[in-house]
């Protein structure tokens, strides 16, 4: 592709992407300031590699790169699942807040064993020319 059409991604076909990526992604974003997202950068092409990116500042709009929420390639039903930490906190004794904060990071933890497994086969980017479906192939 050369010019413009090189930074078309209606011209992606499917992306790449590590499971554990999209599971860290998502819960990076929960747990912590700033939003980590699947990003994939011009110029685009038929197959691509979807990466990790934590950010602050969006760039898209210079970069021209794609952000995928990594709760579009998860099973919606498993993003539901994810454990909160204020949740369980709620009535919790001062002195608890050491165990509580341990079992939830064991819980995160289980469920981004579980989000791994439950990557979906197809998402919709939304484009400049509209939605474009594309499929999700797992890698790693």
């Amino acid at each position: 592709m050369a010019g413009d059409e090189a930074d078309d991604p209606t011209a992606i076909r499917s992306l790449a992407l590590s499971p554990a990526d999209a599971a860290d992604a998502y819960a990076y974003t929960q747990e912590n300031p700033g939003e980590a997202v699947l990003r994939v950068t011009p110029p685009f092409h038929g197959r691509m590699r979807a990466r990790i990116h934590v950010y602050h500042l969006d760039d898209t709009e210079l970069t021209g790169a794609v952000h995928v929420a990594p709760a579009a390639v998860i099973a919606d039903d498993v993003v539901a699942d994810y454990p909160t930490l204020e949740t369980e906190l709620e009535d919790v004794d001062p002195s608890e807040t050491d165990r509580v904060r341990k079992r939830h990071g064991e819980a995160v933890a289980a469920w981004q064993e579980r989000a791994r497994e439950a990557i979906v086969d197809e998402i919709t980017l939304e484009t400049d020319g509209g939605p474009h479906s594309v499929e999700i192939k797992r890698v790693g």
